[in-house]
């Protein structure tokens, strides 16, 4: 390595010390502003994969820290997925419960899906008023919502009214601006590409 090539690494490494410097001072100062110590909710939205894969990540975080959950899967349970044979087996501190109806579509009888979908809140609803519950998930929630099948305020007087240190975890495609506005974080997760249009099938393990 020639001297000047010596001296272009040495002013690289300065710059990148600098930058690094300056991000971490940012970053620092977030951290220091930010005082509030309370649960927070969380809406996992938007038409791509990995809404409900990223919630049942927060899932088996807060296991991790022994801390107890509930989790209430509005239209799944109809079909086997990887995730809830798992919790079943091996995570006591996690209570689940699915609607078990499987997609509406397939149904295809509203009056059976609207008293199912009352049923299932019933249990969300009583997990939300439960300050034992550290993390509460309603995995596509927002469907009820879009449907009509549940009362959009009553849902979002829920997760308001819920004990300050529970956190909640919405996930599904839409739920209304209502919704967005009362959630403290919003993630619109993108569709770019997706498997399934190019006639891959749902894989286990992946996909369910």
């Amino acid at each position: 390595m020639t001297i000047n090539q010596e001296d272009d690494v040495k002013n690289d490494q300065q710059l990148h010390k600098e930058k690094m410097q300056k991000q971490k001072e940012r970053v620092d100062a977030q951290i220091a502003k930010n005082s509030i110590e309370r649960g927070v909710a969380i809406l996992m939205t938007g038409n791509g994969k990995g809404k409900t894969s990223s919630a049942f990540g927060m899932v088996f975080r807060a296991l991790g820290y022994g801390q107890k959950v509930g989790i209430v899967q509005f239209i799944k349970g109809a079909q086997e997925s990887g995730e809830v044979n798992f919790i079943n087996d091996h995570c006591p501190n996690a209570d689940i419960f699915q609607m078990g109806t499987g997609f509406t579509w397939n149904t295809q009888d509203k009056a059976a899906d609207i008293h199912a979908s009352e049923e299932t809140w019933k249990v969300a609803a009583k997990m939300l008023a439960d300050a034992s519950y550290d993390l509460v998930v309603l995995d596509e929630l927002t469907y009820m919502i879009g449907y009509k099948y549940l009362d959009r305020s009553m849902i979002i007087d829920a997760i308001s009214q819920r004990p300050i240190e529970q956190s909640v975890v919405v996930t599904g495609r839409g739920g209304g601006r209502e919704l967005r506005e009362v959630m403290d974080t919003v993630s619109d997760v993108k569709n770019i590409k997706h498997g399934y249009k190019a006639g891959i099938k749902a894989r286990r393990g992946v996909d369910c």
